[in-house]
């Protein structure tokens, strides 16, 4: 008895551990595979042996490990920004998907009413992967992906398989680079997009697959990618990628994705 009245332990200290539990999972999950896994390491170590020495009341060294971490604050926000800017869009992006509330009030847009041309798309790239023709296909949902294309053509035009296969022939201006597809149209051509700095990335994936990795742990927008050099098609959504697709898994995918029923 007395060591439980020591403890003290609450039901709100086991939801407290729960959820800062979770909070640290959906975080490592982030970082997990890129360089900011070892710095989210050796934090989380200074932070637990600065707990274990004030439980030791000593002093000197507690004073010197608080100022440090005083400080690591605001060099976590600097050296974990991408993972941070990834982690408010993940809990941004489900926390409101449900909320037509809050989609009216921020102006969210809702992808339902993207009317997307699922056939034009995977017709195009089945046809592309047969002439192993390069591409790299963005299809966006609810982000507006302005902040992460640093450069590109504005197009604003309907689109339809043999349009995307003119756009990445190999003799077009435009092929070097990403095509940006909201809904029915065509955005923008040759996008220059950030890639992901994941360590374990496939070393047989090439730098398309790098951009589509990229924008999709940016944002909540989906990746289609041809392989130049094999001609596999492969589908890229929030930070993970699916190789190796056909006409029809890629179509069902899609189809799924967008809420759209294909013959």
């Amino acid at each position: 008895m007395t060591i439980i009245s020591f403890i003290n332990f609450r039901w709100l200290d086991l939801i407290d551990i729960i959820l800062v539990a979770l909070l640290m999972f959906q975080f490592y999950n982030i970082v997990k595979g890129t360089a900011a896994i070892r710095i989210f390491i050796g934090i989380l170590v200074i932070y637990i042996f600065w707990k274990i020495v004030a439980v030791l009341k000593m002093e000197l060294l507690k004073e010197i490990l608080g100022q440090f971490i005083g400080v690591g604050v605001l060099a976590i926000i600097i050296v974990f920004q991408q993972e941070i800017r990834k982690f408010l869009i993940l809990i941004g992006t489900t926390g409101v998907k449900e909320m037509p509330v809050f989609r009216k009030i921020f102006n969210i847009r809702n992808q339902a009413n993207f009317n997307v041309n699922i056939s034009s798309i995977s017709k195009a790239c089945r046809n592309m992967a047969g002439t192993k023709t390069g591409a790299l296909i963005i299809l966006t949902k609810t982000s507006d992906l302005q902040f992460h294309i640093t450069s590109g053509e504005l197009m604003e035009c309907f689109y339809s398989s043999r349009i995307i296969e003119s756009i990445f022939f190999k003799n077009n201006p435009l092929h070097d680079g990403a095509v940006l597809i909201e809904g029915d149209k065509i955005k923008m051509a040759r996008c220059v997009l950030p890639v992901t700095e994941k360590e374990d990335f496939p070393s047989r994936l090439g730098m398309r697959h790098r951009a589509a990795l990229g924008i999709t742990e940016r944002s909540d927008a989906i990746a289609v990618v041809v392989s130049e050099q094999t001609g596999e098609i492969a589908f890229a959504k929030g930070g993970q990628i699916n190789t190796r697709l056909n006409y029809e898994e890629l179509r069902t995918i899609l189809a799924e994705e967008f809420n759209v029923k294909v013959p």
